[in-house]
């Protein structure tokens, strides 16, 4: 049952390490790329979109790897599984004190009612969203590493 757990909860962190580099290096400059306001209109679907489902996964997979490390607190890679689970706690905390505040606004814009610094404070949540996707490749990959 361990097994499982472990198995599961690497593709959960996996998955989502994949759909948040792919925003940031696939999605947002091919969004960027666009012409006129369409990147930002897209990107403003987006914000709503993953906006609605990335909170339950973050937290989903900070649970799965909490289980993890209680249930195999005597098994080798024990202390992957809580410095990743670390990891996520530091990704769930940037995205509330970070990205959320910019996401939630810019989800809200069109090109009528779209603040003259839109594309600064885009430009903001893409740095802080890079330092976030590292953070989560470390974790899967100690997640990972926690397999073997």
């Amino acid at each position: 049952m361990l097994n499982a757990l472990e198995v599961f909860t690497t593709v959960v962190v996996g998955l989502m390490v994949g759909v948040e580099f792919s925003v940031a290096f696939v999605i947002n400059p091919i969004l960027n790329a666009l012409p006129e306001d369409s990147g930002q209109l897209g990107r403003a679907h987006g914000g709503r979109m993953l906006g609605a489902v990335m909170p339950f996964w973050y937290i989903g997979s900070l649970a799965l790897s909490a289980v993890w490390a209680v249930a195999g607190w005597h098994h080798p890679g024990a202390g992957l599984v809580v410095i990743a689970g670390a990891l996520l706690i530091l990704s769930v905390i940037m995205s509330l004190l970070l990205l959320v505040p910019i996401n939630n606004r810019g989800k809200t814009w069109t090109p009528e009612n779209r603040p003259e610094d839109w594309k600064e404070q885009m430009n903001r949540w893409d740095r802080f969203h890079y330092i976030r996707v590292a953070v989560i490749i470390a974790a899967f990959t100690l997640l990972a590493a926690a397999l073997a």
